[in-house]
């Protein structure tokens, strides 16, 4: 389970972010393209844009569940 007092520095501010514990394995960036990017510098994923419609909203909440290490939170600032 992600950790909200652990986020990546990156995350744009609102409901999903992604939190230290990131892999970098692109899971994410593949189901939600629209809200995740990869800092390939540092190895990690963040939010870049939080969803605004029904779609995007799925693929970050499919993001989430196909995480391997839980690195996805959906409980940060609204």
């Amino acid at each position: 389970m992600a950790d909200k007092k652990a986020k990546q520095a990156q995350n744009v501010s609102g409901k999903y972010y992604v939190d230290d514990q990131c892999i970098a394995c692109d899971v994410c960036c593949v189901e939600a393209p629209a809200s995740f990017m990869m800092n390939d510098e540092e190895g990690h994923a963040y939010v870049a844009k939080q969803p605004t419609k029904a779609e995007e909203f799925k693929e970050c909440e499919n993001a989430l569940e196909q995480c391997p290490v839980g690195a996805i939170g959906n409980d940060g600032d609204s």
